[in-house]
């Protein structure tokens, strides 16, 4: 009885060492473009053990060749990746995420719809607005004795300032457009006092301006989520 008794614990030892000989720990990180990304849910199918990524977009699993993993978040394409040979062999598991896109509503064009350039076909796209402080500074770089005269007396100088509020100001009215005030203090937990040095703090970061200007608005939302952590870090220091 003794002896049948050790001899299936053996085998039972045996067996589960047979199962993880092939087994390594990987070490992963996910991005969305050049962004890590914080809590996306990592699940192996065939052990069914999980784990999520940190604020960097690491994350660690014990794999083996054949596994299937899963990732996942919300506002974020679910991605399906099976394990290979070359996965484990790699110091970094390497994960690009892409964001869900919102599908647009219906649009009714009306039979007054104003005829344009483009819809006529005479230009494959529409022709770039320019703003008046663009339009000024243009104006001040063109002609063949203007722009050393302008450069010289600093008045291109201080065009290119102009400017440069004027693309503030209007990324601003855009995250007004986009986000309203609860958002900003209820979801990001944003004071209200400090939402337009939030603003401020948004646009000098280039991925979110980005989104901003390609009108992509899950994008958007998906980089002010990860910079309101940062911001209410800076000001809970502060205060």
């Amino acid at each position: 009885m003794n002896n049948s008794y050790f001899l299936l614990l053996f085998l039972f030892c045996q067996m589960v060492f047979c199962q993880n000989k092939n087994r390594k720990e990987i070490h992963g990180i996910i991005r969305v473009d050049s962004t890590f990304v914080e809590g996306v849910n990592v699940l192996n199918e065939n052990t069914q053990k999980a784990t999520s990524s940190d604020r960097s977009g690491n994350f660690v699993l014990v794999l083996k060749e054949g596994d299937v993993l899963v990732f996942s978040a919300v506002n974020l394409v679910t991605l399906r990746k099976k394990i290979v040979s070359a996965d484990l062999e790699s110091s970094v598991l390497k994960i690009q995420l892409q964001t869900e896109s919102i599908p647009l509503k219906e649009v009714v064009v009306k039979e007054e719809t104003r005829i344009t350039a483009e819809n006529l076909g005479i230009i494959s796209k529409p022709a770039k607005k320019y703003t008046v402080a663009e339009r000024r500074l243009y104006t001040a770089r063109s002609g063949l004795l203007d722009r050393p005269l302008n450069w010289m007396s600093g008045k291109t100088a201080r065009l290119k300032k102009e400017l440069a509020v004027s693309e503030k100001e209007q990324l601003m009215a855009k995250m007004e457009y986009l986000f309203e005030e609860h958002f900003y203090t209820e979801t990001l937990k944003i004071r209200k006092d400090y939402i337009r040095d939030f603003q401020l703090f948004c646009i000098e970061n280039n991925d979110f301006v980005t989104s901003l200007k390609e009108k992509n608005k899950t994008l958007s939302k998906f980089y002010i989520l990860s910079l309101a952590k940062d911001y209410n870090k800076i000001t809970a220091y502060e205060n």
